[in-house]
């Protein structure tokens, strides 16, 4: 098996519909004009230090995999103006929400790609990383689909080489199978300290947590949700 083949075996199926519905006409502008100027291009060689991904000047990187609307982003970026943050999601109403968020805060400290995650992940320098957000990821709940959830060993192995010794994982949902898959996968990754040292540490949200509309929606319907830490070895 060459490399491209292995690349497409070890990057397919992540995520579901790329597209909703139609996109009104200043989204479409912003798709076409904003995101280019924002989009990470993975042709060229990765920055070093990764950094200088950022027109404005950011001390620490933070990578957010599969954003959805963008709410959580947009917080982190507003309050932490020098950490520069990449922003992933591959399903274009969402992007284009976010585009908009963007252009309205004059956010400098956002950058964006509207892929596969792994793509980005393989091309991003070694421990170049501060910390890692998969907030809320599809579950795939039925069994058969479950070697599409993002959390994989593959996938932790990518997450170990890009994240600075020390750097974190965080990971929340409100599916308890996804939870308990997530530890499970990352004990017996090995690279990954579970920081947790009591039920409240994985019960109470992340410091400064804007709350996003797929943690609404688990409220809404009963079900509570985990929010994990973990430090890279």
């Amino acid at each position: 098996m060459n490399t491209s083949e292995r690349r497409s075996r070890a990057t397919e199926a992540f995520f579901g519909r790329r597209k909703g519905k139609p996109l009104r006409d200043q989204q479409v502008v912003r798709m076409e004009h904003l995101l280019p100027a924002l989009r990470v291009d993975l042709s060229t060689p990765a920055p070093r230090p990764i950094e200088g991904l950022f027109a404005a000047p950011v001390e620490r990187i933070r990578l957010e995999i599969g954003f959805g609307g963008g709410e959580h982003l947009v917080h982190r970026a507003s309050e932490s103006p020098a950490t520069g943050f990449i922003g992933v999601e591959p399903f274009v109403n969402s992007m284009a929400k976010l585009l908009a968020e963007v252009e309205e805060r004059k956010l400098e400290n956002i950058r964006l790609y509207d892929d596969d995650a792994t793509q980005l992940l393989d091309w991003l320098p070694d421990a170049s990383i501060d910390q890692i957000d998969l907030l809320y990821p599809d579950p795939w709940p039925k069994k058969k689909h479950w070697k599409r959830r993002f959390v994989s060993q593959v996938n932790l192995t990518r997450f170990h080489r890009v994240l600075k010794p020390g750097g974190h994982f965080c990971f929340a949902s409100d599916i308890d199978t996804y939870v308990n898959w997530t530890l499970a996968h990352c004990a017996e990754h090995g690279g990954f300290e579970w920081t947790a040292r009591n039920a409240s540490d994985w019960k109470t949200p992340f410091p400064n947590w804007p709350g996003t509309r797929y943690e609404a929606k688990a409220k809404r319907e009963g079900r509570s949700s985990a929010y994990l830490t973990f430090r890279r070895r």
